[in-house]
């Protein structure tokens, strides 16, 4: 008893939805196309590979995860949040340029905080007998398309609102943190 395309494509635009957050927040500072393609390409494919890495791993690890991942998630967009304001409260003050959070350890840290809902996934999907891989593929794709499509969004609302955008953006990634930190 498989997963039908439409559910499959249900969970992921619900699975994409954090990325999509992110992505406007980070997009409202961060907007040449290759901030745009790595962070798009890794949302996509941790939101791909998550769901995998769940399906292998299984229950155990899967449960073990569930107690320490939402704190993870939390800190990580907490800091980068507070980090984001910051910033954006400097430029304003000085017109100093930020650090790019879609490189190095940020941008790894951003695509296992977006995706690790996604770990859970995989293990359910294991459990329904469902087409593990073909999910895999469009979560992760899913993921990818609405990160390029909220970075574009968010370069939209930092050209027509300013630096203050990316005060907005460190609180949405504060809000998501507190999100995923609450279940």
């Amino acid at each position: 008893m498989g997963m039908h395309e439409l559910e499959i494509l249900g969970l992921a635009v619900a699975l994409g939805c954090d990325a999509f957050a992110v992505g406007l927040g980070v997009g409202s500072a961060c907007h040449q196309p290759r901030q745009v393609f790595r962070l798009s390409f890794h949302f996509g494919f941790f939101q791909f590979a998550m769901p995998l890495l769940g399906w292998l791993l299984g229950w155990a690890v899967v449960e073990f995860t569930r107690q320490w991942a939402p704190w993870l998630a939390f800190l990580v967009l907490a800091f980068l949040g507070v980090k984001m304001i910051r910033e954006s409260l400097s430029q304003e003050e000085e017109g100093a340029s930020c650090a790019d959070p879609t490189r190095g350890m940020s941008l790894v840290a951003l695509s296992v905080a977006t995706s690790i809902d996604a770990l859970g996934v995989g293990f359910s999907l294991g459990v329904l007998d469902g087409d593990i891989l073909w999910a895999a593929v469009v979560i992760g794709l899913v993921a990818g398309v609405m990160t390029m499509t909220a970075m574009k969004l968010g370069r939209r609302l930092s050209d027509r609102f300013g630096r203050r955008i990316g005060i907005l953006g460190g609180v949405i990634l504060i809000i998501i943190g507190i999100k995923l930190l609450l279940g």
